[in-house]
């Protein structure tokens, strides 16, 4: 998904330049909830330099708000954003504007879901720019489970279809809110080598 006439890097080269940014989702998430701390603690194990920070407005998660602070995070091309649930769709929305590395999305829905609060939230107002989401990192991974209280599984696949990227369904994750996400580790090992 890299643009055409661009040579990939040396694998070390990027794993070392590499850099992790996690968003929680809204309702009040934290950088302390469900896997983040669990995938903040592998990746700087495998020797990433990650944040993972509680951001302002966490209750409502508004793209005014959350899009800029990503930006004040010096987010570049060497950067991986992981994203969970609101977390993912600003994730995307940022990729519509700037180079990253790749990112994760998990959770990861396209429409308000007929949700007022969602709504609100200024994700959804513009349409999405397919090509250049994907055009603007060199990969994209998603993750969702048929049983997620919160996202029709329609939502990823037709994100899936659009992006052309990896995508990884379950049957019992639900919206993802274990302790654990090793999934997310391993893709990434695999994808840096590391």
């Amino acid at each position: 998904m890299r643009p055409s006439g661009t040579s990939r890097p040396e694998p070390r080269a990027v794993a070392a330049a590499a850099r992790v940014i996690l968003i929680h989702g809204n309702g009040g998430c934290t950088a302390a909830d469900f896997w983040l701390p669990y995938v903040e603690r592998e990746l700087t194990a495998l020797g990433l330099a990650v944040v993972n920070q509680t951001f302002p407005d966490n209750l409502h998660a508004r793209a005014r708000v959350w899009l800029p602070h990503l930006e004040s995070l010096g987010t570049d091309e060497h950067t991986i954003l992981i994203g969970h649930s609101s977390g993912a769709v600003a994730a995307m929305r940022y990729a519509e504007h700037h180079r990253l590395l790749g990112s994760i999305l998990v959770g990861v829905s396209h429409t308000d879901l007929g949700d007022s609060g969602e709504a609100a939230s200024g994700y959804f107002r513009e349409r999405w720019q397919w090509p250049r989401i994907r055009d603007n990192q060199q990969w994209i991974a998603i993750y969702n489970s048929t049983d997620d209280p919160h996202i029709p599984i329609a939502e990823p696949r037709f994100v899936a279809a659009r992006l052309g990227c990896r995508y990884f369904e379950f049957t019992d994750r639900g919206h993802f809110t274990a302790g654990e996400l090793p999934e997310v580790v391993h893709f990434l090992r695999r994808e840096l080598r590391l």
